[in-house]
């Protein structure tokens, strides 16, 4: 790409097709930013990536992960971030709101996702050293402050009131919503909203990450 470069795809087989070398290219260093793994999961950006981490045998060249928690309420998320750990990357969970799901190449190429769009994702390719030297200031000082998983998920166990603990008792019951607020003894959306902010709480998307979340951090749950 031309120096100062700014410009647009959509969707990830135009992404490989026009800045797929780019992952090709990297010596020094792969940083990515996301809140999940969604962002990068469909199988053409995944190959170019395990292709240039299969290549990559220097020392001196470093794979970081920066993710949200939310990475951390789903089990295959899990059991994929600990296969990269034992490839070598380096993985950090933040605490902090993320900035756009970003991909930062040797700190001379950055690729930012943009909204999800019928026809894909959009992508925006930058080598602006300004733009680029700004977001991977950004980045690693939040890296700075992030845990790695396993430390994150002992040290960041949220609180949980009486009413979070038995909301999250109803939930492991497999009662319907219904039958869970009558035996609560509240109402069935005073049942609804105490389940969303449960969710919130424990930072997951859907019930069952939820019940995953509590499970892996040993919540103490309410006996009936």
């Amino acid at each position: 790409m031309r120096s100062e470069e700014v410009f647009s795809v959509r969707g990830d087989a135009e992404l490989i097709a026009r800045a797929g070398h780019l992952f090709e290219s990297a010596q020094t260093e792969f940083l990515c930013a996301a809140r999940d793994l969604k962002t990068w999961s469909q199988p053409e950006a995944r190959a170019a990536i395990r292709n240039r981490m299969r290549a990559t045998d220097s020392s001196d060249f470093t794979s970081r992960k920066l993710l949200s928690p939310v990475a951390l309420a789903d089990e295959e998320a899990r059991a994929h971030l600990r296969l990269v750990q034992r490839k070598g990357a380096l993985v950090r969970i933040s605490g902090s709101p993320l900035p756009h799901e970003t991909i930062l190449i040797d700190r001379r190429v950055m690729i930012l996702a943009g909204r999800e769009t019928p026809t894909g994702r959009e992508y925006t390719v930058t080598t602006s050293q300004t733009l680029v030297d700004g977001v991977h200031s950004l980045i690693r000082a939040i890296w700075d402050t992030a845990l790695d998983p396993d430390t994150y998920l002992r040290s960041n166990v949220p609180h949980l009131d009486a009413d979070g603990r038995m909301t999250l008792e109803a939930l492991g019951s497999g009662l319907t919503d219904e039958s869970a607020a009558k035996r609560l003894g509240v109402s069935l959306r005073t049942y609804r909203r105490r389940v969303a902010a449960l969710m919130a709480n424990l930072e997951a998307d859907s019930r069952f990450q939820a019940g995953l979340r509590a499970g892996e951090l040993g919540l103490p749950r309410s006996r009936p």
